[in-house]
């Protein structure tokens, strides 16, 4: 095996380091600030809705991240997600068990994830709203803006 000349491996470094920031996670782009059919709703809401047992809330994130802390008595329904960050996302590349929402599709229910570049909620809510769920409320701060209030959380 012959080594690479010298300027083949700088040249190397250079692309890997200049290429791989765009591919962290937390370069993905923001999800949109609303979704037709529901209401986006702030931490503090959740919370008012929490306190007065008036929603019942859904967690979208993975299993793992739901063990390390979600909002008091919500329910891990994990989005997995393989369509791209937009908008107009093919939902056929997803999975996501909406028959574990509520049969009842004017119950009030809060979807979140990471934050507001949780696409994983932005997509569940998306689909929710055309399965009919008509008293939908998308928490788009997430469990990262919950947490950054210092809120309880349970593991």
């Amino acid at each position: 095996m012959r080594p690479y000349p010298q300027a083949t491996v700088r040249l190397l470094a250079i692309v890997a380091l200049t290429i791989a920031p765009a591919f962290a996670a937390g370069d993905k782009p923001d999800t949109p600030t609303s979704v037709k059919g529901a209401t986006v709703i702030t931490v503090d809401d959740a919370r008012a809705l929490l306190e007065k047992k008036a929603a019942t809330f859904f967690d979208m994130r993975n299993p793992l991240n739901f063990g390390r802390g979600h909002l008091p008595g919500a329910t891990l329904l994990a989005y997995k997600e393989k369509s791209e960050y937009q908008p107009d996302f093919d939902a056929s590349l997803d999975s996501f068990d909406l028959a574990r929402l509520p049969a009842d599709r004017n119950a009030t229910i809060v979807l979140y994830s990471d934050g507001p570049k949780g696409w994983k909620s932005y997509k569940a809510s998306v689909l929710a709203v055309k399965a009919g769920y008509t008293r939908l409320f998308w928490m788009r701060d997430g469990f990262a803006g919950w947490t950054a209030k210092s809120l309880p959380v349970d593991n």
